[in-house]
């Protein structure tokens, strides 16, 4: 059985590591290049780098500290922010990535996924939803959670999957930065049947939500946190070994 993954994630704006809550609230916590090493080292199974801002403000993402974090970790690395082209999948590749996410980017050009899949394989394409609840479902947004893009989640996934995304990272909106949870309803409801790896992100705040999971959402193969780990609340090390000790499969 393949082991749950473990993924710390730094969200850059301003050349700086930020976190808020409920995709809001923003605030400087550190220098990613630094935080980006210490996951490397302490047992971290992959790190996803976000340009928080790219997508909203209309720019390419910044690349001079993609590629001082990319030439320092040695764990796979999924980035994301202002993908919008084939172009940015080329250009954030070469800067040292080994998985390219996009959101706004695939909402405004549905042949994206399909285009960038055929290009570089599936593996390497990452469809990150950004999820709201609303009227008794689940509704997509871009533009970093500011815009509703009027799509079902469930069916947006599926599609994107179909399309050529071989992986899904499930962002929770309602859940960002509370620390109560990971939203295991809507993880459960969005991804059933989902056959590629998804990675669920939003709401951790203690050890147990991860146990909970993944003993509760079967097709979550990781579980995605910030502030949680870049305040040293849950120390990687500590979570893999509660994880192992509560038989949940891990690499140690």
């Amino acid at each position: 059985m393949l082991g749950k993954r473990i993924i710390p994630c730094l969200d850059v704006r301003d050349g700086k590591v930020t976190k808020g809550i409920n995709f809001a609230g923003n605030r400087n916590i550190a220098d990613p290049v630094e935080l980006a090493k210490y996951y490397s080292d302490c047992g971290a199974d992959e790190l996803v780098f976000y340009d928080i801002t790219a997508s909203a403000e209309g720019r390419a993402l910044f690349t001079d500290v993609l590629k001082k974090v990319a030439s320092c970790v040695f764990i796979p690395l999924t980035v994301g922010g202002g993908i919008r082209s084939l172009e940015d999948f080329d250009r954030v590749l070469k800067c040292g990535a080994d998985k390219v996410s996009v959101n706004s980017g695939a909402i405004a050009d549905k042949s994206l996924i399909k285009k960038a899949a055929e290009k570089y394989g599936s593996q390497c394409v990452v469809i990150s939803a950004d999820v709201k609840r609303q009227g008794g479902g689940y509704r997509v947004y871009g533009r970093g959670g500011r815009d509703d893009a009027g799509l079902s989640a469930r069916e947006w996934i599926r599609f994107c999957v179909d399309e050529g995304a071989g992986e899904v990272v499930l962002n929770s909106i309602d859940t960002d930065g509370v620390k109560g949870g990971f939203d295991l309803e809507m993880l459960k409801d969005v991804c059933d049947g989902i056959e590629v790896p998804v990675i669920a992100s939003g709401g951790a705040g203690k050890v147990d939500d991860f146990i909970t999971l993944f003993k509760t959402v079967k097709n979550a193969d990781a579980g995605l946190a910030a502030s949680v780990f870049h305040y040293k609340e849950i120390l990687i090390p500590d979570l893999k070994r509660k994880l192992f000790e509560n038989n949940i499969p891990v690499r140690l």
